[in-house]
């Protein structure tokens, strides 16, 4: 599969599929394709349904197969943002935010994944539950505005505000810890808590969590009387 991520910061994945080749979404993120675009929606059996409905997902997903010849389709972001494409291999997984999955090739898998500490889930702003994309392939994810990679060395650690983080390698380890003084925590505006992660391996952030977005937009908008 050959691709080309256009049009920041509404951008779209263009992906051209050999004959009889794969490539599965989100439900709704197809935004066009060829007419020998086959689909086929399904649900892949009762638990990973469930681990998709808890990591955020819908329960089905679409596949699309390009039949009798090569085929194009295109996946659109649904917030403004960035699209990241990554390669998964079964040596190589990665965790990510919720709702961050738009599409992937033949071989990916999307599960869920549980912060093995009760603190990080609760405090940590990305949540107890968060997504696991493993297997072999590429996989596209939507990142809420633009993305700052880092590669941490083992050891390296990287203080990261709640909302900011959005994908990071399986290897990296994610903590919280207390912002430090009560006047900092309760007034500095940065909230109680920060995020901690730790390498070896990639972290990537993001300049404008949607959360933090939508908050913004509710302060602007007019109280009802």
């Amino acid at each position: 599969m050959k691709y080309e991520i256009k049009g920041e910061p509404m951008p779209v994945v263009i992906c051209n599929l050999e004959p009889n080749e794969t490539v599965t979404c989100e439900a709704g993120a197809m935004c066009w394709m060829s007419p020998n675009m086959e689909m086929k929606t399904a649900g892949g059996g009762l638990g990973k349904m469930l681990g998709r409905m808890m990591s955020g997902e819908s329960l089905f997903q679409n596949h699309y197969t390009a039949k009798n010849g090569a085929g194009m389709i295109a996946f659109a972001s649904s917030l403004p943002g960035s699209i990241r494409a990554f390669e998964v291999t079964p040596a190589a997984s990665i965790i990510c935010q919720k709702k961050a999955f738009l599409a992937c090739s033949e071989g990916v898998e999307l599960s869920v994944h549980f912060q093995k500490k009760l603190g990080v889930g609760f405090f940590g702003g990305e949540g107890f539950v968060m997504q696991k994309i493993s297997g072999s392939g590429i996989v596209f994810l939507e990142i809420d505005g633009s993305t700052v990679e880092y590669n941490l060395s083992a050891g390296q650690q990287l203080i990261v505000d709640t909302g900011y983080l959005a994908m990071m390698d399986e290897t990296v380890k994610m903590e919280i810890q207390s912002v430090k003084g009560v006047k900092n925590a309760l007034f500095g505006g940065e909230g109680v808590f920060n995020t901690v992660v730790t390498g070896p391996g990639r972290v990537l952030l993001q300049t404008m969590p949607i959360t933090g977005f939508a908050a913004l937009i509710a302060k602007l908008l007019p109280s009802k009387s």
